[in-house]
């Protein structure tokens, strides 16, 4: 990944909490799924899982059952209390009874150990994709200012490096509003489809990565190697430009 820098800054990679009182299980985790784009965080115990939950400040849970001296299926309920983020149990109880509950509790995904760890990853990608963005706090009408580009709300307009208009259409501004507007978070390819469409992709649906490659060939200074608009592995696109309004 791209070093950031003052123009150019990191991206906010998808926050994964993984609750569990193993050490070499989360060690495992966290070397596996942060090399695979996500960062990591650890809570060991229930304790530490209400800490995390102050701020709620991740974006997916892997909660184990088993933890010391606590109810998992509690500390499930627990969180969902507070949060509705999505959650995927990982746990070495097999027994369906317990499997039921913590679904009927609102986990998202049950998932038994031993696992394999890219079955898990592909279960984190897949719900990860189903998060709608954070809403856009409503339009003033003031521009988003990029790399020495401007967006004007109000006339739906891109002003280019030179000064003249870049003619973008109907979908390319939506999409591209939703990506300055949710900067620096990652959009699934489900949410930039609702931003222009209103509706979700279909499994095989490349309209999103084709309208994605026409606004590159408009906005990036070389399209070949994009540094404004990347795309995240297996979960959709982020805008890592500094973005400015006024």
């Amino acid at each position: 990944m791209q070093a950031a820098t003052r123009d150019n800054p990191e991206p906010r990679r998808p926050q994964v909490l993984v609750v569990d009182d193993d050490p070499d299980i989360a060690a495992l985790l966290s070397r596996y799924l942060g090399g695979q784009g996500l960062q990591v965080r650890v809570a060991a115990d229930g304790a530490q899982l209400r800490a995390a939950m102050a701020p709620l400040d991740f974006d997916v849970v892997l909660l184990d059952l088993g933890l010391p001296d606590e109810d998992g299926l509690g500390l499930m309920r627990e969180l969902r209390t507070a949060w509705d983020g999505p959650v995927i149990i990982v746990s070495g109880r097999g027994e369906s009874v317990e499997r039921v509950v913590g679904l009927e509790l609102g986990a998202d995904d049950y998932v038994s150990k031993p696992f394999d760890l890219r079955e898990l990853l592909a279960r984190i990608r897949s719900v990860l994709r189903r998060i709608p963005p954070t809403p856009t706090p409503p339009m003033d009408g003031t521009p988003y200012a990029f790399d020495g580009m401007r967006l004007d709300i109000a006339s739906r307009q891109l002003r280019g490096r030179d000064g003249e208009d870049v003619e973008l259409t109907s979908g390319e501004f939506e999409m591209l509003q939703a990506l300055l507007g949710q900067a620096p978070r990652v959009l699934s390819r489900d949410a930039l489809m609702n931003a222009v469409h209103g509706r979700d992709c279909g499994p095989f649906d490349r309209s999103v990565d084709m309208q994605i490659g026409r606004l590159r060939r408009k906005i990036e200074r070389d399209p070949a190697k994009p540094r404004l608009i990347k795309a995240v592995r297996g979960i959709g696109y982020v805008f890592a430009g500094k973005v400015e309004r006024g």
